[in-house]
Order: structure tokens, then C-alpha cells, then sequence
């Protein structure tokens, strides 16, 4: 069994079965903390890595499907099942997450409430519902922002809204829930490229204007959001951006 700081704590984690968010249920995992990995459609991919960690540590990980669109009795479902299987909750993952173009002209209400419903709403819930816990436990919790919340991408107009609202939800609530909670945000850059596409013409000129001249790796951002989880006690309220230096030349 694990030891340290984080052993037998429990972590929910939204959208936490492939790409970024795998790597931080990994991360989190190996320093000992039991996970809630929830998941929308992503069955397999969660199914495989439930059994990848358990591998390591039996009945460590429980597994929830869900659509967060579903609004607030989600939220609040998800924090019931991790109460009910492990006892507690210390640590909240806002992970989840929308992504694709909806220029001007060409947006409908649909685009409106998935992009903000998921991005922004969800994570408003289940703050929320997990705050009580939260604050029992004197936990975190730790949203996933983006660089477009600050500096908005041509034709994701709504998706840069979502993201700069999640920005300032991250600073509310860590004036609304201290002392108790610590809340903050990690904003990635070029991590994983986007799955709907992108040429590699933009992909080169993406990372020739990143200062560090590299796209980035799941693993930084989980690095980052362990930081904010275990040796951050005095950080809330907190953007950190983990894009090779992309936001000072933006």
C-alpha cells in the first residue's frame, strides 16, 4: 500500500478515462489516493484503465457513467457515489470537457448548452454538491481552464466563453469556499492535439510560437495538477499555465 500524504484519500475525476484525464488518474493513483473515474461514452477506455490500476491496488478505482448535461442531480449523483464507496471525498477534478468551432453564422442553441453545459456548468454543480465534503476533508479542488479563456480562438467563441467563465468560477470559489477548500486551475496549451483535426501546417506554427519550440505532454499537466493537490497548501485561486511559455507571446 501507498504512503504519504495522499494514501487512501479519494479523488473525483470528471472525464478521466483517456487523454489528459487518464494521465492524472495515474498520477494521483501511484501516490496512493482512491479514484472515482467518471466517464460519458468512453466505456472501454475506462474499463481498461480501471483494470490497469487495479492491477496495482485492488478496489482502489469505481468507475461512473454519465452525461453531465444531465445538469445538477449529476453532479450531485456523482458525489453520492463517491461518498458511498469510499467514505469521503478530498479531492474534486473538474476535467471534463467540449471542444469544437462554432463561428459566428453558424452556431446553434444546442452548441450554446453543450460547450457552456460542460465546460463551465458542470463544474459550478459539482463544486457544489462535493463542497460539504470538501470542507470536511479540507480538500481541493482543481478545474481544467485553457489558454482561450484569456485569449480567445477565432471560430470558438463559445468554447473561449465557457473557458474564461471557468476562470473566474475558479476565483469565486476560492473566495466563496476558503478556508476550508482550496480551489484552482490548470490551463494547458499544446498538450494533446485536438481529435476533430488539425493540419500540420497550424501545428508547426502553433509550436514555433510557443517559447519552448514543443507541444507538451499529458504527464505536465498531471505533474501540475498533483502540485496543486499535495504540496500547494497556500495557493487558491490560481491559474496555472502549462502551455511552454505560449501565453506571453500570444
Amino acid at each position: 500500500m501507498s504512503e504519504g500524504p495522499l494514501a487512501d484519500k479519494v479523488a473525483l475525476v470528471t472525464g478521466g478515462a483517456r487523454r489528459v484525464g487518464a494521465q492524472i488518474a495515474r498520477k494521483l493513483h501511484a501516490r496512493g489516493m482512491k479514484l472515482v473515474i467518471h466517464y460519458r461514452s468512453s466505456e472501454q477506455e475506462a474499463h481498461r484503465l480501471q483494470q490497469e490500476l487495479h492491477d496495482i491496488r485492488s478496489e482502489s478505482v469505481m468507475l461512473v457513467r454519465g452525461n453531465l448535461l444531465r445538469g445538477p442531480k449529476l453532479s450531485q449523483n456523482l458525489v453520492y457515489e463517491t461518498i458511498e464507496a469510499f467514505g469521503r471525498i478530498d479531492v474534486l477534478i473538474n476535467n471534463a470537457a467540449t471542444f469544437y468551432p462554432t463561428p459566428i453564422g453558424g452556431a446553434v442553441e444546442k452548441d450554446w448548452e453543450d460547450l457552456i453545459g460542460t465546460n463551465l456548468k458542470a463544474p459550478f454543480f459539482l463544486a457544489q454538491a462535493a463542497a460539504p465534503h470538501l470542507k470536511t476533508s479540507q480538500g481541493c479542488i482543481v478545474n481544467m481552464a485553457d489558454i482561450y479563456g484569456e485569449r480567445p480562438l477565432k471560430d470558438y467563441s463559445i468554447y473561449s466563453v465557457a473557458k474564461a467563465g471557468l476562470i473566474m468560477l475558479t476565483k469565486t470559489l476560492a473566495r466563496e469556499l476558503g478556508p476550508e477548500i482550496r480551489v484552482n486551475a490548470v490551463a494547458p496549451g499544446a498538450i494533446l492535439w485536438p481529435e476533430d483535426g488539425i493540419d500540420e501546417m497550424n501545428k508547426q506554427r502553433m509550436i514555433s510560437r510557443t517559447p519552448l519550440k514543443r507541444i507538451g505532454q499529458p504527464d505536465d499537466i498531471a505533474e501540475t495538477v498533483l502540485f496543486l493537490v499535495s504540496d500547494a497548501d497556500f495557493i487558491t485561486g490560481q491559474v496555472i499555465a502549462v502551455d511552454g511559455g505560449r501565453r506571453v507571446v500570444l
